[in-house]
């Protein structure tokens, strides 16, 4: 299945078989999409947060 870009217009593939929670990226621009839920067999995604690194702080 292929859902839009929110930043880019893009086309995203999503595999038929993912599941919430999974990270899917925008072949266009790059941005990570997490799926946060499945309705009526399209994926609708929001953008992944991103994980900065912890140096002991």
């Amino acid at each position: 299945m292929e859902t839009e870009c929110n930043m880019c217009g893009g086309m995203v593939q999503v595999p038929e078989d993912v599941l919430r929670g999974e990270i899917v990226s925008c072949p266009d621009c790059g941005v990570d999409y997490e799926v946060t839920e499945i309705q009526n067999g399209t994926a609708v995604l929001r953008a992944a947060e991103e994980v900065k690194e912890d140096w002991g702080e």
